[in-house]
């Protein structure tokens, strides 16, 4: 197997990976806040060892650090929807609404980065918007599930696009290390507020326990440093192209092992369709207007 190839691979293991997160947070019986908790604990943990184990300088600017921890504040708060999404509907269902993702970063990116709107980028958000519509239409009963996979979206667009903005202050690892931080803290925070006082502390039982260690460590700190890895062989646009097929591999995987509880209507099926054709087009437009060299 050639070097590239054996990339590729393991590429679209991640990604396979990325897909299976939905999974997991259907299996694990605690509430999203403490699985997002749980999990930003434990990938925190591991990258830790990771960036002491290539002795790695924690030494950040103070205002560089706060920058990087209120950012985690987003991603914490992006994974609690999603997660939540998937509690009150179906995996299937939280996957496609984190679809739009690329609707809401068609606007936040060229606002941040201070950039023109491209007219097919809206054509593009107009279609996904259509393929929403009809998804909604055909599985109305999940209206919360979307809603919530919605604001996921957005703020995964978010933090996206502010990542962007920070690849040059520092490693992608270090930026990881204390977004996860600060994630760990706000959410701790919301608990300890709002949820205590009522439930108590969420203690996983032992099939939890397992599910969350996959959760973050596998699908969440190995699967960060993997990813970054590949960019060594293989073009960001291969790269951002594979990984928009997370919602297809994690439908798949769904019904392969939920079965029934996963199978949606005909237009369900159809609105997806209509997304991810728009998500791989606008990457495939990206790519050729930027000039770069496929892999």
């Amino acid at each position: 197997m050639s070097s590239r190839l054996a990339y590729q691979v393991r590429l679209h293991l991640i990604v396979l990976i990325f897909g299976f997160t939905g999974i997991l947070g259907k299996l694990i019986e605690l509430p999203a806040s403490f699985i997002v908790l749980y999990r930003m604990i434990i990938a925190s943990i591991v990258l830790a060892i990771f960036l002491i184990a290539k002795k790695s300088s924690f030494n950040v600017n103070r205002a560089t650090r706060i920058k990087w921890l209120l950012t985690g504040v987003v991603v914490g708060v992006h994974w609690f929807f999603f997660f939540e999404s998937i509690k009150v509907s179906t995996v299937s269902v939280g996957l496609v609404s984190l679809s739009s993702t690329t609707l809401f970063t068609a606007f936040l990116e060229p606002f941040f980065h201070k950039k023109k709107i491209k007219l097919y980028e809206i054509l593009f958000s107009l279609l996904i918007v259509a393929g929403m519509v009809i998804v909604l239409r055909f599985e109305f009963r999940y209206w919360l599930g979307i809603l919530y996979g919605i604001i996921s979206a957005f703020l995964a667009s978010l933090f996206t696009v502010l990542n962007s903005k920070y690849v040059s202050e520092g490693k992608p690892s270090m930026i990881s290390f204390y977004e996860l931080i600060g994630g760990t803290i706000f959410i701790a925070v919301l608990i300890l507020l709002f949820e205590f006082p009522k439930t108590g502390l969420a203690i996983p039982s032992l099939s939890d326990v397992f599910y969350l260690l996959l959760l973050g460590i596998v699908a969440t700190a190995v699967a960060f440093v993997v990813s970054v890895q590949v960019m060594k062989k293989l073009s960001a646009f291969t790269v951002s192209l594979s990984i928009n097929l997370e919602p297809l591999y994690g439908i798949i995987l769904a019904v392969l092992i939920f079965g029934q509880e996963e199978l949606m209507s005909t237009g369900f099926y159809v609105g997806f369709a209509i997304i991810l054709s728009t998500i791989l087009m606008n990457a495939y437009l990206k790519r050729k207007n930027s000039g770069s060299a496929s892999t």
